[in-house]
């Protein structure tokens, strides 16, 4: 099997919070590397997802949800006796918030051995998260181990920061998260996640510490204000697409996924982020992680309409 872009991490069933009536609650799919696999694969992307699922009804929910957006599942493990992950949205006027059941899932009992180290040679790049990292030790022990094979063999890694402190304490983030940086080639860091990580509060100090580690390209997520991308040779401020958001879950998601995807079909980096940026626009006026994402189509209606 040889994909252009593959993803590793834990896909889980999303149940997401009626603004209607908070009583009831929304079935849909979630896990940020999943998402960002479909995300991409909307924009036209060839893609791919490692990881594992349970043996239960939520397994093959997530199996005929990657089928349906033409993300390949091979490399998906599927695992008798143990369950798939599950987590619950709920909306407040501070926003939303999370609650995970994803203990002992079968995703956080990844490991090395279960690596498709022939697929990630072959890709163009491999993608991971703060949260592919956290769930378990074996499951970062893999992840890191994908991304060292990875650079072993040419494939690109890109990597997004999305800290969730609920996972692993702040301070063994801030060693495997380093340890990830120094071997990613595409970072997509968000405010809260990476300042946490670096201690540092200035923007272009914390883009020179990600490309000391060696990063070669930062898109640097930065919500309503848009999209700050860095290389070695020059930085620059994409202005993000206002809209009138009713919910972000998922929203960082969807620009990884069609940043890379876009960066894939050959476009530079600040082309790309623009796209993205319109992407991740268009996913928050929708409810839910994945139903919102946008085509391909609706991005370059928007973009035409902007041109």
């Amino acid at each position: 099997m040889s994909k252009k872009i593959l993803a590793y991490g834990e896909a889980m069933v999303e149940f997401n919070q009626s603004i209607e009536n908070p009583r009831y609650y929304l079935e849909g799919f979630g896990g940020d590397t999943s998402n960002f696999c479909i995300a991409a694969a909307r924009q036209g992307a060839d893609t791919a997802y490692v990881s594992a699922v349970g043996d239960d009804h939520f397994g093959k929910s997530l199996q005929a949800l990657w089928k349906s957006e033409r993300v390949d599942d091979a490399c998906v493990s599927v695992v008798p006796n143990v369950p798939s992950g599950v987590y619950f949205v709920t909306h407040d006027d501070a926003g939303h918030h999370f609650t995970y059941l994803r203990s002992n899932s079968a995703a956080s009992r990844y490991t090395a051995a279960q690596l498709p180290l022939q697929a990630i040679a072959e890709a163009k790049v491999l993608h991971l998260s703060g949260i592919s990292l956290a769930i378990s030790e074996s499951a970062c022990d893999a992840g890191l181990a994908a991304m060292a094979h990875a650079r072993k063999n040419g494939t690109l890694t890109s990597l997004d920061t999305n800290l969730r402190l609920r996972l692993w304490p702040l301070e063994r983030a801030r060693v495997k998260m380093a340890e990830a940086f120094a071997l990613c080639d595409i970072c997509l860091p968000s405010w809260e996640d990476v300042s946490a990580l670096t201690g540092l509060e200035d923007r272009d100090a914390i883009v020179d510490k990600l490309l000391g580690y060696g990063v070669k390209l930062v898109a640097f997520k930065l919500g309503k204000e848009g999209c700050y991308v860095a290389t070695a040779a020059e930085r620059r401020m994409v202005a993000a697409y206002p809209v009138d958001a009713i919910d972000a879950t998922g929203a960082g998601d969807c620009f990884g996924g069609a940043f890379i995807a876009q960066l894939v079909d050959g476009k530079d980096p600040f082309e790309a982020a623009r796209y993205a940026n319109v992407a991740a626009a268009i996913s928050t006026t929708g409810y839910g992680a994945v139903a919102p994402i946008p085509t391909a189509e609706q991005v370059r209606a928007v973009l035409n309409g902007l041109s």
